[in-house]
């Protein structure tokens, strides 16, 4: 039967003692780990996306977003320190409901850090080639250099993004090198971040021109705007959702973590606080000093994000200084009530910022591929551990350069929503699996458990729907197309090369404390 094959826990375990990766990372380089993904991207990229979908009622989707996140993240932080081994959802779902729904899990998990990847590295080649060469260094990019054939709306003439495509592989480079050394230059990463948007909520909140009246209406697209529009307060939160993944990332990271059942529950949950707090004070600064209130259409729902009319109408005097026709809101804000020195520094610091999301999202990725190469879903190749490094180069440097080329020729466009689908799908099998573990294991030791578990599992899995649902259309419909192709590779290959499928998987001598290979009888497809 196709849904037969569920590996034993304790030999997920075993084979992570056999052939695991260098634990080097701990509780503080977790959080920074979080951090570095999460505030980044949604604050530098899409606060203006946001409020076009949202007005001010972008606070409440930020408020959304982060609820749903909050309880995702107790249910990774039980189940992460329980398992704490490379794979995230998908070893989680491995062990609880099958080598089936595992593989779709993973297969939507490598969708979703390789287009979120390639996104943020168009979205920082758009600060390299505006703020640093064009502000500072008076250098006009040919539009052959800047932007992908394939960009929505791009720029005529484009052939190649060659500043998205060098900085995907640099940071390739850099995680090819090493994880520590990874972890020490994103801590860098994270400090300038957070600084310039501390200074930030500081002076936008402090400012003169600040007012309540800013806010109203506060819902002009109401709290829902309709399923599969993406615009109101809760379609703007599938989208932003896009900016809260990075504790996700940190999951996958326990393997290489140090007292894992202690650090990686603090990761996760401290990562995702602290960042919440930081979007709603941003958005609320951004909003109370230069207004947010979407542009309309004539039946006065507000214009899709990205669409030729919005650029359209973003070209007209009146709109011309509008949160929402920025390309990189937070500065816009700052040189608009009088910091316009400061605003470029905000700038400069989203340009030294986004690389670090860049990182976590493709450390990520690889390894995801490292644990389904391990179990045998994957080529074993894919698994081999740099013997100088001792870190998965060969996974990382594909995934790199996939992700290079998605930046190089892809369009930024909707690639946040489409990724947020297989997020979403992700964070909803975590939640099936900790209930699953309660029920069919127990008495087994959980250094963290999800306080009022029976409440909190089945409201993430209820926002997880709740999002997903309120994505475009078009967002929706990929998911399910890409797990399509997957579920076609798990049946051509993956099933039968499976090692629980062959009927042979690792385990701890419970006597002599060594690892072996124990045949069982494999089940019959």
């Amino acid at each position: 039967m196709l849904l037969d094959r569920i590996k034993p826990l304790d030999a997920i375990l075993a084979t992570a003692e056999k052939k695991s990766l260098h634990r080097s990372l701990g509780w503080l380089q977790l959080t920074l780990l979080g951090i570095g993904c999460v505030i980044g991207t949604g604050i530098f990229v899409l606060t203006a996306v946001g409020a076009q979908k949202a007005g001010p009622g972008l606070m409440i989707a930020f408020a959304i977003a982060g609820l749903v996140c909050i309880v995702a993240a107790l249910c990774y932080a039980e189940i992460a320190a329980m398992i704490p081994v490379a794979g995230s959802a998908y070893t989680y779902s491995y062990a609880t409901i099958g080598e089936f729904f595992a593989w779709t899990v993973g297969w939507a998990l490598i969708m979703e850090y390789a287009i979120a990847a390639s996104a943020v590295s168009v979205g920082w080649s758009g600060y390299f080639t505006g703020t640093i060469l064009n502000e500072f260094l008076g250098i006009q990019l040919p539009a052959w250099l800047s932007a992908g054939p394939l960009a929505l709306g791009g720029a005529e003439g484009g052939l190649i993004n060659l500043p998205a495509l060098v900085i995907a592989l640099l940071v390739t480079g850099l995680l090819v090198i090493g994880t520590s050394e990874s972890a020490k230059v994103n801590a860098i990463l994270v400090a300038i971040k957070v600084t310039a948007l501390t200074a930030f909520i500081a002076l936008t909140l402090s400012s003169s021109e600040f007012s309540a009246d800013k806010f109203n209406p506060f819902l002009p697209a109401g709290l829902f705007g309709g399923w599969g529009t993406g615009v109101g307060a809760v379609g703007a939160a599938a989208t932003m959702f896009f900016a809260y993944v990075g504790f996700d990332a940190v999951s996958t990271a326990a393997e290489e973590t140090k007292d894992p059942q202690r650090n990686v529950p603090i990761g996760l949950v401290g990562s995702l606080l602290f960042c919440t707090v930081f979007y709603i004070l941003v958005a609320a600064g951004a909003i109370g000093t230069l207004g947010g209130q979407p542009i309309m259409d004539a039946a006065g729902f507000p214009l899709e994000a990205g669409s030729a009319e919005l650029a359209r109408q973003c070209a007209m005097p009146e709109h011309a200084g509008a949160l929402v026709c920025s390309n990189e809101a937070l500065a816009h804000v700052l040189r608009a009530i009088g910091f316009s020195g400061i605003g470029n520094m905000l700038g400069i610091a989203a340009f030294l910022a986004l690389p670090s999301v860049i990182l976590v999202l493709i450390f990520g990725q690889t390894r995801i591929f490292f644990v389904m190469s391990r179990d045998g879903l994957l080529p074993e190749k894919l698994s081999a551990v740099h013997p100088k490094f001792k870190t998965p180069h060969v996974v990382t440097i594909m995934t790199g350069v996939a992700v290079a080329i998605g930046a190089a020729f892809f369009p930024v466009g909707q690639l946040a929503d489409i990724s947020n689908a297989g997020t979403l799908y992700a964070f909803l099998m975590v939640a099936v699996a900790v209930m699953v573990l309660r029920v069919k294991d127990p008495t087994r030791q959980r250094h963290f458990r999800v306080p009022a578990v029976w409440l909190v599992a089945p409201l993430t899995i209820l926002g997880c729907v709740l999002l997903f649902f309120n994505l475009p259309t078009a967002a929706m419909l990929f998911l399910p197309g890409w797990g399509l192709i997957g579920i076609v590779i798990y049946l051509l290959y993956s099933r039968g090369s499976s090692h629980l499928g062959r009927g042979i998987v690792e385990v701890v001598d419970d006597i002599g404390g060594e690892e072996t290979m124990v045949p069982i009888h494999p089940p019959r497809d």
